[in-house]
């Protein structure tokens, strides 16, 4: 255990991110390499060993928080960064880009500042690569049983990597041209370097995973065929069904959905293009969505240089503290600023967000490209415009970052496999197993459809990247059972995903 009075003698420190004009400048991470790891030994000290550690419970890896503080603050990194591993395979991506409700379920935040749980993450994860913890594991031997899984992002990469470990022969199918899926595509650089990424695929490929890039299953290859040539298959194809905005004027020049913005963004990193195709720089940037996906933009619109960066959020700012109805150790909707609006704030000196907005239509000029977004102030709730609110405001380029309705539907995926929609659009998993089952396989259990598994966002929804790994692990753990009879994977599973006793 760590000192059990730290807590009352060191303050709260996050790691020091790099000064705003310096990261503006450039597209690596925010963080100046690794944290600077006395500090983070020195924070991961102010664990309290509290007894019941609620951390875990915020997260849904169920990571043994308490025990790898306890490491990181005698600076032993070899014990942290097992302890780490043990729930979860990749703790670098979750280190960067995970919002760390574990912090909200701290003990410490009843009454005083939690601890910097997400910074000692990441310097334990920096550690595993800077030391060579993290060497292949390829299994000992082989079932003999095949598994395709398909989709590249953190659900598909953390069920591939368990299957090959325990001993089958996994191969992953992505259509795009690169494995990552949205941790490729969509997360930009200056949140994850793309090196994070390649060094666990080569890893992964160490191991025995197989991968197939430009392959769109259900068009390119018959999904029915794919499941006659494998023993099972793990659907981990994400939610990528992206919203849209229907108001007057959606179809002017100049209006993108968030993630084709951010794809293009991050291809010129990758080297594909010398400049994107769609650009920032110069231009009244208005970003329509509040969340993480609109954050990103923001911080990729003002390192393009744009003119002007507004970003529009429907739902009412909200309070400094918790509300009644979201008590500790919940994860409470608070005013938080991230990176970007840190960013925006250092140039602008203002927060780039106006909340309880709504867009009522777009205008444009006589070419059919959009010049400006009339947009009006809502009701609380009821989200009506206010009258009297409504206002313009100019726009050379317009990102839609709405979030997503599921899986993208209609697909000769869905079709050849047999899948349905549940009642929240995303594909449906057999509810009709046993408890046991639904414990072992932490609601990511098989479809109607025999030996095919739905696993992170495709089945759950748009959720965070912990989520994803969570539930990779957990469709790893059913499918194996479905091969072997029994299995030894472990699979997260957090409370309130626990079935009721009868």
């Amino acid at each position: 255990m760590t000192d059990p009075f730290g807590f009352l003698k060191v303050p709260r420190r996050p790691a020091p991110a790099r000064p705003v004009d310096e990261r503006l400048s450039d597209w690596d991470e925010v963080y100046a390499g690794q944290p600077r790891l006395p500090l983070v030994s020195e924070q991961a000290g102010r664990c309290m060993d509290c007894g019941i550690p609620f951390c875990h419970h915020g997260c849904p890896l169920g990571n043994l928080i308490p025990e790898w503080n306890a490491y990181a603050a005698r600076a032993d990194w070899r014990a942290a960064a097992e302890r780490l591993h043990a729930t979860n395979n990749f703790p670098e991506f979750t280190g960067r880009l995970c919002p760390a409700p574990c912090e909200d379920a701290c003990v410490l935040t009843i009454n005083a500042d939690p601890v910097t749980i997400k910074n000692v993450e990441q310097a334990i994860a920096d550690q595993i690569w800077a030391r060579g913890y993290a060497t292949p594991q390829p299994p000992e031997r082989l079932s003999g049983k095949t598994v395709a899984v398909i989709g590249s992002g953190p659900a598909g990469l953390a069920a591939a990597q368990q299957l090959t470990r325990i001993g089958h022969t996994v191969a992953v199918y992505e259509r795009a041209d690169r494995i990552g899926g949205l941790l490729r595509y969509g997360i930009p650089a200056f949140k994850m370097e793309k090196h994070h990424l390649n060094c666990r695929i080569e890893q992964m490929r160490a191991e025995g995973t197989k991968f197939r890039t430009g392959v769109d299953v259900g068009s390119d290859l018959d999904a029915t065929e794919l499941r006659g040539r494998h023993d099972a298959v793990v659907v981990a194809i994400g939610a990528r069904g992206q919203r849209e905005l229907p108001v007057p004027g959606r179809e002017l020049a100049g209006i993108h959905q968030a993630m084709d913005y951010l794809t293009l963004a991050n291809r010129v990193r990758e080297g594909d293009y010398v400049s994107p195709p769609v650009t920032a720089e110069g231009k009244h940037v208005v970003i329509i969505g509040g969340g993480d996906t609109g954050s990103d933009c923001l911080g990729t619109a003002l390192r393009q240089g744009a003119s002007s960066v507004v970003q529009l959020d429907i739902n009412p700012e909200p309070g400094e503290t918790r509300r009644d109805t979201e008590p500790w150790p919940t994860y409470p909707k608070v005013y938080r600023i991230s990176h970007a609006h840190e960013e925006a704030r250092g140039r602008k000196g203002a927060d780039p967000r106006v909340f309880a907005s709504a867009t009522l239509r777009f205008e444009g000029d006589g070419a059919g490209h959009v010049r400006g977004l009339r947009l009006a102030k809502v009701e609380p709730v009821v989200r009506r415009p206010r009258p009297g609110t409504e206002h313009l405001i100019p726009a050379d380029l317009v990102l839609l970052a709405l979030g997503f309705y599921g899986p993208e539907r209609g697909t000769g995926l869905m079709k050849q496999l047999g899948l349905t929609l549940d009642d929240r659009g995303n594909f449906a998993r057999n509810s009709a197993f046993t408890a046991e089952t639904v414990e072992q396989a932490a609601r990511t259990v098989p479809t109607r459809t025999d030996g095919v598994f739905i696993a992170g966002d495709a089945g759950r929804g748009q959720s965070l990247v912990v989520w994803a790994i969570a539930e990779g692990r957990s469709a790893a753990a059913a499918t194996d059972r479905y091969l072997s009879g029994s299995t030894v994977l472990p699979a997260p599973i957090a409370p309130e995903d626990r079935p009721l006793a009868a």
